[in-house]
């Protein structure tokens, strides 16, 4: 199997879904002329066309009102949302509109639409262009959030999300776009709500979002060096969340921490751990533990911004005090 970067596997994957099914298009900043500000899209419009890669003006919520209504009428828009920060922007058509339009019609219209957005800090990118912010969308009924974790899971979970009859919001990590993992050449879907043990363990569960999955990978390594036996559980969605999967390695191993880079308060790790609580409370031999990003917007400083999120070295420290019984 080749190895690509996520960078590519997801422009494969808009191409690939392009020219599988005429009713899909691109719509965003920069998404013809300049391939995005990461450079993921490059290509694309020399094949399609500037009627199916479109370029806009700099107005989030005008071309997500666009494609809100070309996607009740038959289309399968892809917005590109060039920063997760400007969530804030389309939170009306996307939360008001798009989320809604399928219950509010009594199953009449469908909103066949994907966002896809990045999140991440540590890209020195200062306190407006830096933030996770899946919890927020994951709150809203109507929507489905997926989180790549590798090259392999964005590309398969984009196909899924532009074949899905509801509102896909996906997010991938900014600093991941170089990253490279095995891809197959040949088509592939993975299906949301499914998630993935990437490594078994015995001793204790590390939930893990997006690229806090290659975080905890490399925690669970420390662990092991310790003589501690990690389980990593890669949810791949947040909604929907393969809860069946978690609660079944929560309780063999007794023990978790759930490790996501949105801000710790309110966030996916809250729900994550409450869902453990409620349904394997008796199977755990110590409190669920979460780690998140601090509560603090992030900072533009190297060092600081560094200080705000979760790495391999806080994740072993936890479930290593969780596993001797210090917590």
């Amino acid at each position: 199997m080749r190895e690509i970067t996520l960078s590519q596997a997801v422009n494969e994957a808009i191409a690939e879904e392009l020219r599988r099914d005429p009713a899909v298009f691109l719509i965003g900043e920069d998404v013809a002329e300049a391939g995005t500000p990461f450079k993921v899209l490059s290509g694309l419009v020399e094949e399609f066309g500037t009627e199916r890669i479109v370029d806009t003006p700099i107005s989030e919520p005008g071309f997500m009102g666009l494609a809100v209504g070309a996607a009740m009428t038959g289309c399968r828009p892809v917005v590109d949302l060039m920063f997760g920060d400007f969530l804030f922007l389309i939170m009306d058509q996307l939360c008001n509109q798009a989320a809604k339009t399928h219950y509010m019609s009594g199953g009449k219209l469908n909103v066949p639409l994907v966002v896809r957005t990045n999140l991440g800090a540590t890209r020195r990118s200062a306190a407006q262009h830096s933030q996770s912010l899946h919890a927020l969308v994951a709150h809203i009924p109507g929507l489905k959030v997926a989180l790549p974790s590798s090259a392999y899971e964005a590309k398969g979970l984009l196909k899924t999300a532009i074949r899905d009859e509801n509102p896909v919001v996906i997010f991938e990590d900014k600093l991941m776009y170089n990253d490279k993992a095995p891809v197959p050449e040949e088509d592939y879907l993975i299906p949301f709500g499914k998630a993935a043990v990437l490594r078994e363990g015995r001793d204790v569960t590390l939930v893990a979002t997006s690229s806090m999955v290659q975080v905890c990978l490399k925690a669970a390594d420390l662990l092991a060096a310790d003589g501690l036996s990690a389980e990593v559980i890669d949810p791949r969605t947040i909604v929907p969340l393969d809860e069946e999967t978690i609660l079944a390695s929560v309780k063999k191993t007794g023990r978790a921490v759930v490790v996501d880079e949105g801000h710790q308060n309110y966030g996916v790790t809250a729900e994550i751990a409450s869902r453990i609580a409620d349904k394997a409370f008796y199977h755990l031999d110590a409190p669920v533990q979460r780690i998140g990003a601090m509560d603090v917007p992030v900072p533009f400083s190297p060092a600081l911004e560094d200080l705000t999120v979760p790495t391999p070295d806080s994740v072993a420290n936890r479930a290593r005090g969780l596993c001797r019984g210090e917590i």
